[in-house]
């Protein structure tokens, strides 16, 4: 498939998932990462990134992020739910990536019991790879659905393995799947700012961005168009 079908395709799982979000409430987003090693380059992109996507989401209607990694032999952390891009920003400087398997089970689990303590708009994942058992990806996948909690997966490179697995996560929680590959900076952008303004304020958010020009937002918003 090519890669601006696979952005069409992405947008247009998300279409119909605009969450409630109660007046005066802000979204939350865990937005989760993989810090093994063979993910350094696209750590660096993603901390240049993740500054647009807060950024134009609290412009937008606020937004509250968490900052979840893994790395290493078993380390698995998150942050503080943090509401400015420069709180985040400062989080994501002070992580270098480090050798080891991927631990996209406990990045689930850990988004369900989030979800358990209070409201939980969406799931964003970046990674390239899945090397746990897919029986357990998708049962830890489970209470993200029964709580209506959407995974948004972005998947660097075409590892098929990882691929399946993204596939089936976002199935099962009604999230969506997309895949980037290197140079596609300005690609991985536009989905996350349309992810977070997905998960800040649903439709109207969407539509503000489209009209700040928001390349993701605009072609959700053509998704959206019900017949």
């Amino acid at each position: 498939m090519e890669r601006g079908s696979d952005v069409a395709a992405f947008l247009a799982e998300v279409r119909s998932r605009a969450p409630a979000v109660a007046a005066g409430e802000r979204g939350r987003l865990v937005f989760a990462l993989d810090a093994t090693m063979s993910r350094q380059p696209t750590w660096d992109m993603a901390m240049r990134l993740q500054a647009d996507m807060f950024r134009e989401a609290g412009t937008l209607a606020g937004l509250e992020v968490q900052l979840v990694y893994y790395r290493g032999l078993g380390e698995c952390r998150a942050s503080r739910w943090v509401s400015e891009a420069a709180s985040l920003e400062r989080l994501m400087t002070s992580i270098d990536c480090r050798g080891g398997h991927t631990q996209i089970a406990r990045v689930l689990r850990h988004a369900g019991q989030e979800a358990l303590r209070g409201r939980v708009h969406a799931l964003a994942f970046v990674g390239d790879a899945m090397e746990e058992s897919l029986d357990d990806l998708c049962a830890a996948a489970g209470p993200l659905a029964l709580r209506g909690v959407p995974a948004f997966l972005f998947q660097e490179g075409a590892d098929p393995v990882a691929e399946q697995a993204f596939r089936e996560v976002a199935r099962l929680t009604r999230g969506a799947y997309c895949r980037f590959g290197p140079g596609s900076a300005a690609e991985l952008r536009a989905l996350l700012q349309a992810v977070a303004a997905f998960a800040s304020g649903g439709r109207r958010a969407l539509t503000a961005l489209a009209d700040r020009e928001g390349r993701g937002a605009r072609l959700l918003l053509e998704q959206m168009r019900a017949p």
